[in-house]
């Protein structure tokens, strides 16, 4: 017996007065069957996350909906929202890509999910409480009483997540969307979430919107797939349909922009390379490989790192120093110029604390570090000044790290006018747009403001800012996670030719290792602040040597 839809979109468009007249959505159709998993790709701007705000009753006041939405064969579109609120939470739950901005800060984990339970089934404060503990065990939270008691920001992303889980499933809902639920996790956290979906969707029969940018990761979890570009539904079908017999140029584009794990590319093929005709996939060989280490290790180490260490000390009530936390601990290795050195590891390990600490934004407690052959461990402040202009950090989010009232230009050349780089306020505005056009950018950007950009051209820009000083080595601190998968690949090209152009030495800390395997030569495998594994990138992907390796390695989402 065929199953029916639980959820069907007819038609529908989707517009904001005021604004642009582009339509966000414009004439997307589709269907998610009973005891069906869904998935939607696309990158940002493509309208996945608007679409499920549209079925949740989520959009602003301002949103004009054209079109059919029905639920269970309830019409939701245009119908009186206190009529269809009973819907929400119970009938239809939604977890969402950012769980610290979902989960309210100044409630504990547990009455958030209670109140839930208390409001949707009257249950009394101790059922509630019970219930909840339930849900913290079935969604495979570590102590459930402990986090129960837990504020957001006591507790890691994945479990942050896994909160955000447990209160979208307590009403037992028929549909559940899960909106970008895994991209700022850890390739390991990502695995256990997308398998807790599978597990819980089995065991419950809901339906599930699944919506992501990373097609690998849809294809282990959809039954069938939805992709989107600007709006439109460009392709629809089974996950092996989608994968493996794609129609659409687009769906091609964005299965080719991810990293290959099986060989290493000289440039990844973007969306707009692939639609050159004469751009051509070129590999790296292993003998090409060989001959660049050559040259590289004959030199003597840019950077050398020797037993450092960085231990946070917790103070006790009387305010007695006691034993803290080491985030790096007897760390040991080199970076040779012109090389790019992958950091890679879980949530925690490290990983951001060593960069930190490399670029003396943490002040180490032993160890030694060694810039050019010259010892920085413990320099002055004027000495740290001149060290920003040699060693520069790319960071994660590249909104956060922009002043939001700074016209772009300005941003690019304040770090300029503190290091007196530029005689006059011509040359620095001449330097500003010589950088925006480096990376891809056009002169008009320099009067723009940050929220006038997307996420691809704000990590540009953040690029320039880095490389305007000129510095020998840049780290690179999750500088791709939060891109679409083919403006990462963009981002990613852009950094090997400027690396290529200038001389550059990167540090690429990140939590994707496909990512980490494009881009590094060597790679250092961090776990609990010590180094796991290090060695050559593709030595160490095609035979890891500690179980903690496989691991992560067995972790990153393969496609079909």
């Amino acid at each position: 017996m065929e199953s029916k839809p639980i959820l069907s979109v007819e038609n529908l468009s989707i517009s904001f007065k005021e604004k642009s007249s582009t339509k966000a959505v414009s004439g997307v159709s589709f269907s998610v069957n009973e005891n069906e998993i869904l998935g939607i790709v696309g990158e940002s701007g493509s309208g996945k996350s608007v679409t499920s705000m549209a079925i949740m009753g989520l959009l602003p006041k301002n949103a004009l909906l054209e079109g059919q939405i029905l639920f269970s064969e309830i019409p939701l579109v245009g119908t009186n929202k206190q009529s269809i609120k009973p819907l929400l939470g119970k009938e239809m739950a939604m977890i969402f890509q950012e769980p610290m901005s979902a989960l309210n800060p100044s409630l504990t984990c547990g009455a958030q999910v209670s109140e839930m339970l208390r409001l949707h089934f009257k249950m009394t404060p101790s059922g509630a409480k019970k219930e909840t503990l339930s849900l913290f065990e079935k969604v495979k939270l570590p102590r459930p009483k402990e986090i129960y008691k837990s504020y957001p920001h006591q507790i890691s992303g994945g479990q942050m997540q896994r909160v955000m889980i447990a209160m979208a499933i307590s009403c037992k809902p028929k549909l559940l969307i899960a909106d970008e639920p895994t991209t700022a996790l850890d390739v390991t956290v990502q695995r256990e979430i997308i398998n807790l979906l599978k597990f819980l969707q089995k065991e419950t029969g809901m339906s599930l919107i699944f919506i992501s940018h990373d097609l690998a990761l849809v294809s282990e979890i959809a039954d069938r797939v939805l992709v989107m570009k600007q709006g439109k539904v460009v392709e629809e079908g089974t996950a092996y349909q989608i994968f493996k017999l794609p129609r659409a140029a687009y769906t091609k584009a964005l299965l080719a922009s991810r990293p290959p794990l099986d060989k290493r590319l000289q440039k990844l093929p973007t969306i707009a390379l692939l639609e050159e005709e004469h751009f051509k996939i070129q590999t790296v060989t292993p003998q090409q490989r060989a001959l660049k280490h050559k040259k590289m290790y004959l030199q003597k180490p840019l950077l050398e790192v020797i037993n450092l260490e960085k231990e946070y000390l917790k103070k006790t009530f009387l305010f007695r120093k006691k034993e803290g936390l080491k985030a790096v601990d007897g760390v040991s290795f080199s970076i040779f110029e012109g090389e790019t050195v992958g950091l890679v590891g879980e949530s925690g390990c490290g990983k951001s604390t060593l960069g930190k600490t490399l670029m003396h934004l943490e002040k180490a407690t032993a160890g030694s570090i060694f810039f050019r052959g010259k010892d920085i461990t413990s320099i002055s402040q004027k000495q740290i000044r001149e060290l920003r202009k040699a060693i520069q950090l790319i960071f994660q989010d590249p909104y956060a790290s922009l002043n939001p009232r700074l016209l772009i230009g300005k941003a690019i050349e304040e770090p300029m006018q503190v290091h007196g780089i530029a005689a006059s306020a011509t040359m620095l505005k001449n330097k500003a747009i010589e950088l925006l056009e480096k990376v891809g950018l056009d002169a008009s950007f320099y009067q723009r403001y940050p929220h006038e950009l997307s996420g691809g051209q704000r990590q540009r820009v953040g690029i320039a800012r880095a490389i305007a000083l000129e510095p020998k080595l840049i780290i690179c601190d999750e500088s791709v996670s939060a891109l679409d998968i083919s403006v990462q690949a963009q981002v990613l090209n852009l950094l090997n030719e400027l690396k290529e152009t200038f001389g550059f030495t990167y540090l690429f800390i990140s939590h994707d290792l496909a990512v980490v395997k494009f881009m590094a030569d060597q790679l250092i495998v961090m776990n609990k602040g010590r180094i796991e594994e290090l060695g050559d990138a593709d030595e160490i992907y095609e035979n890891p040597k500690t179980t903690y390796t496989q691991h992560l390695i067995e972790a990153i989402p393969k496609g079909m």
